[in-house]
This record gives C-alpha cells, structure tokens and sequence, in this order.
C-alpha cells in the first residue's frame, strides 16, 4: 500500500522515530502501524545489541520525594556521551524512570524495567530510545529509601547526587542539615556512616595496610599490632561520616552538627550516586 506522508509523520509523533526509519517500517509492515512499532523496536535492540560492550560513562541522576519526606527515590540512567546525557528526549525518559520507581516502589532494577510505560515497558522504551539515540542506555542505579526524613541532593552537573536519611528527627525542621550532610558526603564520599557499618573485608584490609607501613617504618614487631590499631581509628575518624569533620565548620564532627540542630538527630542511612 502507498505509505503517506502524513502516515510517516503520525509513526514519527507515536515513536519519536526518524523519518526514514519511519517510512521504512511502514513500508515493510504494509501500512500496519502495531507492526511498524514492532520493527522499530526490533531496530533498536539490534542497536542496543551491537552496543552491548560500550560502556555508559555520561548520563544524569534523578531523585523523587513525597510530601512529607519520609520516602525517596534514586535513580542513574547512563549512556555514552555527555551530548545525549544534555538530550531532551533522554532526561524525559530518566524523569519517566523516576516517576515509575516513586510510585511502585520495585524491588530492583529488572523489576523497574518490567514495569508499564504506556503500551510497553519500561525496558522497551529504553530499547526503543536506544534504536531512536543510537547509544547503549542504561538503568544504572535504582534504589527507594525510607525514613523520618529523607533529604535529596544533587550536585548542578546533574552527574552525582546523595540521598540521606535522618532519624530521631523529633519533629524539628532538619531539611536545612539533612542538604548539609547530603553536601558533606557528595564532597568526602565516606564508606559508611559510622564505623559499625565498615564492610569487614575493608577493616581487615585497613589493618594489613596499618602493619605493612609500620614495618616499612622500622618499627619493632611487639607494637605493630597497636600501630596498625591506631591507624585503623584514623581512617574511621576521616571515612565514616558521623566522626568527619563538618566541612562547614571544622570545630564540629557531623555527628556534633547534627546534634546541635536537634538532640539525638542522626543519619540512618545514605545513597551517594555518581556516573563517570
């Protein structure tokens, strides 16, 4: 059958397809525009499969929050370059992403591709994108946090972002101080929040670093041990982030900061994201 123009522009306006694609697809599917759709989409995961080894350094963080900021959402979708990440076509769909992460809350990221966009799924529509950009993308990162109060942050190049999540909030106003250490944790990036959550395996690794300086040093075996100890509580006081000095004010831990805006005030968990 003839295939329009005005049939092109309409497959154009549906998929956000190029004109050619379009009008190839239409051609190959005899007009049909369900079929049309297939084919692009079949366009896309081809691209998406010959891209498959590229790796997704560029892209933009996202983050949602509820009225009463006791839920929140982060969410990286990445591509290849910094040209598609500023592409009006690739924030709407992250923001797409987010809004879908907020409201059904999946429990990881193939759940939140599994999940509708439309008359597809998410997955497909990044698929699709994919055919339409001609970039890999990726749902990098996904994660919802709950909470007394959760406070977002994200850092003006849109590439990095923290979410924190305060408890003993008492009903104080902590969205000033919860931005405060979101901050502080964008720029010193520590391991965990207090010592008690340092992953094992780096505390171990820590106290090998510890013996092995100490014998570059010269130091007798009987103390090694000890050294290896004290350095161990210097790298807690300068990586976690309740025993940071407050970059605000270096006379004040967090944990001090924090205390001061509302006795017992703390950080539960947090969330600190960055693409490249």
């Amino acid at each position: 059958m003839a295939i329009t123009a005005q049939d092109v522009n309409k497959l154009r306006q549906m998929t956000g397809a190029g004109m050619m694609d379009c009008k190839k697809a239409l051609v190959e599917a005899d007009g049909d525009f369900e079929k049309a759709i297939e084919l692009l989409r079949k366009k896309g995961q081809k691209v998406s499969a010959n891209r498959a080894d590229r790796e997704t350094t560029e892209g933009i963080v996202v983050t949602r929050t509820n009225e009463d900021n006791t839920k929140g959402v982060v969410l990286a979708l990445t591509c290849e370059t910094d040209f598609v990440a500023k592409n009006d076509d690739f924030v709407a769909l992250a923001n797409l992403a987010a809004d879908l992460a907020f409201e059904n809350a999946p429990a990881d990221v193939e759940a939140l591709l599994a999940l509708s966009a439309g008359n597809i799924t998410l997955g497909d529509k990044i698929i699709e994108a994919t055919g339409k950009i001609g970039e890999k993308i990726d749902v990098k990162f996904y994660e919802t946090l709950t909470g007394e109060a959760v406070v977002p942050y994200i850092h003006s190049n849109g590439k990095l972002a923290v979410v924190v999540v305060l408890k003993n909030v008492n009903g104080a106003d902590v969205e000033e101080a919860g931005k405060d250490v979101a901050m502080q944790i964008a720029a010193m990036n520590p391991v965990a929040v207090d010592k008690d959550g340092v992953d094992p395996k780096v505390i171990e690794q820590e106290i090998e670093i510890g013996k092995e300086q100490a014998r570059q040093e010269g130091k007798p075996e009987a103390i090694i041990e000890k050294i290896a100890e004290g350095k161990l509580q210097k790298f807690f006081k300068e990586n976690t982030l309740l025993s940071q000095s407050f970059v605000k004010d270096n006379s004040l831990t967090i944990a001090s900061y924090l205390n001061g805006v509302s006795k017992g005030l703390t950080v539960s968990e947090f969330k600190r994201i960055s693409i490249g």
